[in-house]
């Protein structure tokens, strides 16, 4: 499989989803949820001018770029000019939201003072392996791509001109195919369509549909009917409604007004792809959240990213009730995490978003941990006792899983399958993954001091509930006692992440904001936060995460830790710091207003995973208590 680590554009509905390069490259389309099924191996759009090479939309050295999202909506346009033809290419891409195809119209307008004959190709390479083989296939003036349980269906409403189902590579380029076979066992094939002479300053359009089928539904023998039909859609009613839905759903998640306001029309912009972003990548079966599109399907520097993590979920969760999306929190508490829970209370490192195990390497304690503290912080939202009330006997599981893994601790027991830190690689005991211990702990103190009316008639469970509540404040307050007897270093006179490498590390702020364990008026803190500036502050004005970072070369900031410190400096007023971290934030951002995992120091744009739903989540979570403050 072809290696496309950015995802510079994503568009979608709630069950087909697509991604593009910032030259209007489809890269990934995704049907089903935000993390799977992807089939997209390469698909490539060009046209032939004359008796010239294949002139590739998304690739040539006479191309000039423009891309934007129409009124900063999920419909995406391309404009690619060929200055050596005088070509313009206006090229849309959006997903309609009650039909799950991908629809993509091309405007050709031959700006050249001669007339000139156009071809228009496209070249489709799907996924394929031994257990599910991908073949071609045109029939009725389609290109179907099919394995057992899925066809990709690529056509127009115009008539092929040529095809290639056979062997396409060798030849694409030249912008000739010739096929006799209209049938064949290539997961890659082609269709061309004969646009004839387009006369100077004169313009046609060509639109391609992309349509995914589920055979299981409609076989592909029987596809025709359906092909048939959404050739017969009205394309122009479709972008018109796909629009005003999307400018409704914004208005409608415009919880903090944003719009409304005269403020920086960049924050307006990452704000609202915020908002665009967290539809996009939300199950809204299951309530499961998506950390992103993928990125790396071949894990050639990763252990992949499209899954969900219950603790980015729980940041997430958080900035979902900010922007007024508090039914998909609560869906991913009363739904997601009660299917994904083990009977030990534990929950594993991360899932597919539909809820089955995604692939893994060890657990993290804060996954657990991170549930419980980011449960109480949807009810504070809702104030809603029943959702408490409906999920006790999920949080008291993971209490209990909690008590046993942190006894062992503070008795010093040798653990077996010692937790992963926050950030995947350091295993063993870790100060912020103790410190959402302790978080969880009181949660559940105040999760039971809010459930106490319901049992005011069952003297069992009103006595068992103050027993619990005598036994987590101790246990809360010998978690607080370990980790700063423990994690404090006299030597460098900072806390360290773990007592193993006794790094900085960004995640030491986990222990102020959120899970309140520590002081930031405490000098210790205050020391810590020192250092921190001083080792993990980039020269361009973000942070990395910890002292010597290898991931990624592990010099970039990262929008998610930078985002903390922020939250950190309105904790203790210091506001002149916080605005001058949020705007390294908003200068950093993508043309299209997505923030990324890391930002590269030497362009200042993002880098690595491009629309992080964890980094999105920080920033509205942050850009809240900005205005309230201001």
């Amino acid at each position: 499989m072809k290696e496309k680590y950015l995802n510079d554009a994503i568009i979608g509905n709630s069950k087909l989803k697509a991604s593009f390069t910032n030259k209007g490259e489809l890269i990934r389309l995704l049907y089903g949820a935000a993390d799977y099924k992807q089939f997209i191996d390469e698909f490539y759009t060009g046209i032939k001018v004359n008796d010239s090479e294949l002139i590739y939309l998304h690739d040539d050295i006479n191309n000039i770029y423009k891309q934007e999202y129409i009124n900063s909506n999920n419909i995406l346009k391309t404009e690619i000019y060929n200055s050596y033809f005088k070509v313009r290419i206006i090229q849309t891409d959006f997903v309609p939201i009650k039909e799950n195809i991908l629809i993509k119209k091309y405007i050709i307008k031959n700006e050249n003072e001669i007339d000139l004959n156009i071809n228009f190709l496209a070249y489709s390479k799907v996924l394929t392996n031994v257990n599910n083989d991908t073949s071609g296939y045109t029939k009725n003036d389609a290109l179907i791509q099919y394995n057992h349980d899925f066809s990709v269906c690529t056509f127009s409403r115009r008539e092929i001109y040529r095809r290639q189902v056979n062997g396409v590579i060798n030849n694409f380029h030249t912008g000739v195919i010739n096929g006799k076979d209209y049938i064949g066992m290539s997961n890659d094939s082609a269709i061309n369509y004969d646009l004839n002479m387009i006369a100077s300053g004169e313009e046609k359009t060509i639109t391609l549909f992309v349509y995914v089928n589920e055979n299981s539904k409609i076989s592909t023998l029987e596809i025709d009917n359906e092909i048939e039909r959404i050739k017969n859609l009205d394309v122009d009613i479709l972008e018109k409604e796909t629009m005003e839905y999307w400018d409704k759903y914004i208005k409608e998640h415009d919880i903090l007004k944003i719009n409304e306001k005269q403020i920086d029309e960049k924050i307006k912009k990452i704000y609202n792809r915020s908002i665009l972003l967290f539809s996009l990548l939300i199950n809204e079966q299951t309530g499961g959240i998506s950390a992103g599109i993928e990125v790396d399907e071949n894990k050639t520097k990763c252990g992949r990213y499209s899954y969900c993590w219950p603790r980015d979920a729980v940041f997430i969760t958080e900035a979902l009730d900010i922007v007024g999306m508090k039914e998909f929190s609560d869906k991913f508490y009363s739904n997601f995490c009660r299917n994904t829970q083990y009977e030990s209370g534990m929950w594993e490192q991360r899932f597919y978003t539909d809820g089955n195990l995604a692939p893994s390497w060890g657990y993290q304690i804060d996954e657990t941990a991170s549930v419980i503290f980011g449960a109480y912080t949807h009810y504070k939202f809702t104030k809603d006792k029943y959702f408490l009330k409906d999920n006790l006997e999920m949080f008291e599981r993971a209490i209990l899983f909690l008590e046993k893994y942190i006894d062992d601790i503070l008795e010093d027991i040798n653990q077996m399958g010692e937790s992963y830190d926050l950030w995947e690689e350091f295993e063993g005991n870790s100060l912020y993954s103790i410190s959402a211990i302790y978080a969880a702990f009181k949660t559940m103190i105040k999760i039971y001091n809010e459930l106490k009316e319901f049992y005011q008639d069952n003297n069992e469970k009103k006595v068992f509930i103050e027993k619990e509540i005598e036994k987590l404040e101790k246990k809360s307050e010998n978690i607080k006692e370990y980790c700063i007897k423990t994690y404090y270093d006299e030597n460098r006179k900072t806390y360290v992440r773990n007592i193993v490498d006794k790094r900085l590390d960004m995640s030491i702020i986990g222990t102020i904001v959120p899970f309140e364990m520590l002081s930031a008026n405490d000098i210790k803190i205050q020391n810590t936060i020192e250092r921190i500036n001083e080792i993990l502050k980039t020269y361009t004005g973000g942070y990395i995460r910890y002292e010597n970072d290898g991931y990624m070369g592990g010099k970039n900031p990262w929008p998610i830790v930078t985002l903390w410190m922020i939250w950190y400096y309105l904790e203790i007023e210091e506001k002149e710091k916080a605005l001058e971290l949020f705007s390294f934030i908003i200068k950093t951002s993508s043309e299209h207003g997505f923030l990324g995992e890391q930002i590269n120091n030497e362009t200042l744009k993002p880098c690595w995973v491009i629309g992080l739903t964890w980094s999105h989540a920080m920033f509205i979570i942050t850009l809240q208590k900005i205005l309230n403050i201001f």
